[in-house]
């Protein structure tokens, strides 16, 4: 596997992220070494809030809501999934799968030993994070599910056809555009050009163009099988489950109803309704903050941390 590094110039002087790197070395099972970059600000002693981002963002997506659990003494911890921000990029296209993806985060996780998670997901962190959920439910003290789901081969819709031909057929995949078009704000040039900053060229975006064809939205896709196993252990997954959907994402409109029905632990949770597009972390940070401050006060007692 032939890997890709985005150059640390590219990261430097971003508008609002002074948050220092911090990588881990995972290995693919052909025996390529990847280096996964994430953040972990705030208390050491706290309990982790685990905030994974999707496609095609990175850790940046949560700059605002990092610095908000901060100021309120949580810990927060935001990698970059492979393919996006300051972690590796395998450069083909094929080198990317939803289970390798599992795995590497899988690994990720694991070699960070994190403990009594609070999840905060969305888009394709969700498909992920959920899938770690399943692998390691005893890690995971609760979850905070927002625009998102975990596909069994359906879920076809009009919008994401069209968001899935044009990703896999512009010539130039706008990363700034896709995110500024994704939220109910405009954002700032300085912001766009961060989401731009870990694609020097269209050969670091491999992993961004194929995260869309790889939701198994069919009985054909890979994954499927792998996806229905997970649902089977969310179905009994008792640890508070909330869903923070947004008003105007019409991806994934609706699609809280299934967890709300589906996890045990979502059915007693206080569900919120947060006010934004797709990307709602850059429309209601401080409403996302909020929220995870007083689901983490709410949990029983931390284990300790060593």
């Amino acid at each position: 596997m032939d890997v890709l590094r985005t150059p640390d110039e590219r990261f430097e002087n971003l508008a609002g992220w002074p948050y220092a790197p911090r990588y881990t070395q995972v290995r693919d099972a052909d025996g390529t070494e990847l280096r996964i970059h994430h953040v972990d600000e705030g208390p050491r002693d706290q309990r982790p809030i685990l905030l994974m981002h999707g496609e095609p963002s990175w850790a940046y997506l949560y700059r605002q809501v990092i610095a908000d659990l901060t100021a309120r003494g949580r810990r927060a911890v935001a990698p970059d999934l492979v393919g996006f921000g300051r972690s590796d990029k395998p450069a083909a296209r094929a080198d990317y799968t939803f289970e390798r993806h599992v795995a590497w985060m899988s690994a990720w996780l694991v070699q960070n030993d994190l403990k009594d998670i609070v999840l905060f997901c969305q888009d394709w962190g969700g498909l992920i994070g959920l899938r770690l959920v399943a692998a390691f439910p005893e890690r995971f003290a609760a979850v905070v599910a927002s625009n998102t789901g975990l596909p069994i081969g359906v879920g076809k819709s009009e919008g994401f056809e069209a968001w899935l031909n044009f990703s896999q057929n512009t010539p130039e995949l706008p990363i700034g555009f896709i995110l500024n078009g994704g939220t109910a704000r405009e954002l700032s040039d300085a912001e766009r050009a961060a989401y731009e900053a870990p694609f020097p060229d269209e050969t670091y975006k491999e992993g961004a163009r194929i995260f869309p064809a790889l939701v198994p939205i069919t009985p054909e896709h890979p994954s499927v099988e792998e996806n229905k196993a997970a649902w089977a252990v969310l179905e009994r997954f008792e640890k508070p489950f909330v869903t923070a959907f947004s008003d105007a994402d019409p991806i994934t409109r609706g699609g809280e109803m299934v967890f709300q029905s589906r996890v045990p632990g979502a059915r007693n949770a206080a569900h919120v309704t947060l006010k934004g597009g797709h990307f709602i972390q850059e429309d209601s940070p401080s409403e996302i903050a909020a929220l995870l401050d007083g689901l983490v006060a709410s949990l029983p007692s931390q284990e300790p941390v060593a």
